[in-house]
């Protein structure tokens, strides 16, 4: 019997008894009790169909009839993760903790919170227990390792990445794909291109379909004056994610360099398109001004090269 009948025969059974005539040869009408374990599972059924709103409504409703039950901050939590509201991802991770301190997800998912809205030490401070409590998970490492790269404490970044990458099971390539690009870009970021290829190379090998280690060993080559092969990954990028309005810009400064004036033109109004269709003004109205500047210096130099 589902959750709902189970709620509508409570209902019947509250009306009274001069309203309620049973046949003869009727069953018993159970009266059963909803629990906050009831709302607990339906929310999380909720939840692993992308319904987060109901879910959370669910999870109040638990809440509302047990309110020192962690386990439905923690739920929730992830449902307010999955919405981008972070602010009341923390307050809930925050009162799962309060219920249950030793609970490694609840730091793990209010570290997450707190990256998200840019409180990178906060993050930290979060890894920090999270690690403590289960030193043995790679997740805690490489958020721990996000969170110090946004604070442009790479070198300490890299140092989590490795950690992470010992600590994660070997069948999770796309993750451990994830592990080498951001480390690449680490590298990158210190300059170390020849090491930023190495990991952008790796990550490739483990997930090919993933346009962003592309992206990022195209800048790699851009910043190495390999435009041949920024062109190659951009290429590559604009395949896997043709909306990809920067792709577009960046395969089109390596053309130029190259000589392919015409292909540079067509990638900057490409790119133009797509940032003005996604609303992106700023970035929209910048490559208007690449594109000018370059048609200003093709022009000058074609008229150098007739005169």
């Amino acid at each position: 019997m589902s959750d709902f009948w189970r709620l509508f025969f409570s209902i019947i059974i509250a009306l009274p008894l001069t309203f309620l005539t049973l046949p003869a040869h009727s069953s018993p009408i159970l009266i059963t009790q909803i629990t906050a374990s009831d709302f607990l599972e339906l929310g999380v059924d909720k939840m692993r169909r992308g319904d987060y709103q109901e879910a959370i409504k669910n999870f109040n409703q638990a809440i509302a009839l047990e309110k020192d039950l962690a386990v439905a901050y923690s739920d929730r939590c992830l449902a307010y993760l999955q919405l981008q509201d972070y602010h009341q991802a923390i307050a809930d991770c925050t009162q799962a903790i309060n219920f249950a301190p030793d609970n490694f997800e609840d730091y793990l998912n209010r570290g997450v919170a707190h990256y998200r809205l840019g409180d990178y030490p906060a993050a930290i401070v979060d890894h920090n227990r999270a690690i403590a409590l289960k030193p043995y998970d790679f997740r805690a490492y490489y958020n721990r390792g996000l969170a110090r790269a946004g604070e442009g404490k790479d070198s300490e970044a890299i140092l989590d990445f490795n950690l992470a990458s010992t600590q994660i099971p070997q069948v999770g390539s796309l993750l451990l794909a994830d592990i080498y690009n951001d480390r690449g870009l680490a590298h990158l970021v210190l300059q170390d291109t020849q090491a930023a290829m190495l990991d952008f190379n790796l990550a490739i090998r483990l997930n090919a379909n993933d346009y962003r280690a592309y992206f990022n060993r195209g800048c790699a080559c851009g910043r190495n004056g390999d435009d041949f092969g920024a062109v190659r990954d951009f290429s590559q990028v604009i395949r896997l994610n043709p909306s990809n309005a920067q792709a577009y810009v960046n395969r089109g400064v390596a053309q130029y360099r190259l000589g392919y004036h015409l292909a540079a033109i067509a990638d900057l109004q490409k790119a133009s398109e797509y940032y003005g269709q996604q609303g992106k003004k700023v970035a929209y109205e910048k490559t208007l001004d690449l594109l000018k500047n370059l048609r200003q210096q093709i022009s000058s130099v074609t008229e150098v090269a007739l005169f």
